[in-house]
């Protein structure tokens, strides 16, 4: 499966920290990986540029072994040195464009989204040679990964589901569901549109972060991507 057939079948994304309270990232992204995850994303304010380059280390590794995709965010230039597949970038961060001239043409590139027009950018981005890879919008419900920022609720899940209808004749971008998603409310925003949803504590706070990922991907089972 090459990188694009890989992101566009992707439906489980996972951003999780370096877990160094734990101390078992390894097993953690292994155990995450066997439950179906399609990417995980490492994301930790907390560590400096050498200490993620050996966390992103392990990531690529396991990674490896399952045949799965794995992210850096916000940062092009540990991207680029840890040759990270996938690259995520915020509003405010580094531009696309800037991005683009940094990395390879093989990195997939992801963009937050939080308004209709963001999202209507972002599609139309895709119709261009270095348009985004992915879009991910929310956050759905308040979350503390994300402190300060106002939840979106599904209407704007289901704004960007209409968007992809319009476009399908031009582009078929992946786009995920992000924000506060877990067990309890994954139904309804696979209810508000999504086939995709990316998730932190749903898996990050499991006891048992396989079943966890599972039964996510049992609520996804009930729309095509």
């Amino acid at each position: 499966m090459t990188q694009p057939d890989a992101l566009a079948s992707a439906r489980l994304y996972l951003c999780t920290d370096a877990r160094q309270r734990q101390g078992d990232f390894e097993d953690f992204v292994d155990a995450a990986f066997a439950g179906g995850v399609d990417i995980i994303q490492l994301r930790d304010k907390t560590l400096e540029a050498a200490e993620e380059l050996e966390m992103l280390a392990v990531l690529r590794s396991v990674a490896q072994r399952h045949g799965r995709l794995w992210a850096v965010n916000d940062r092009a230039d540990v991207a680029s040195i840890s040759g990270a597949p996938v690259f995520h970038i915020g509003q405010k961060d580094l531009p696309l464009t800037a991005a683009r001239t940094l990395l390879p043409n093989v990195t997939g590139i992801g963009l937050s989204t939080h308004t209709p027009e963001q999202i209507d950018a972002a599609i139309a981005t895709a119709q261009g040679p270095l348009g985004l890879d992915y879009f991910c919008v929310g956050p759905v419900w308040a979350t503390p990964t994300k402190p300060g920022r106002a939840a979106v609720g599904p209407g704007l899940v289901t704004y960007a589901a209409e968007a992809q209808k319009r476009a399908g004749d031009v582009t078929t971008l992946p786009w995920f569901a992000i924000g506060g998603i877990d067990h309890s409310n994954v139904e309804q925003v696979v209810a508000a549109g999504a086939s995709r949803i990316v998730v932190v504590r749903a898996i990050t706070e499991a006891t048992d972060p396989t079943a966890a990922a599972k039964s996510l991907l049992q609520a996804l089972d009930t729309v095509e991507p």
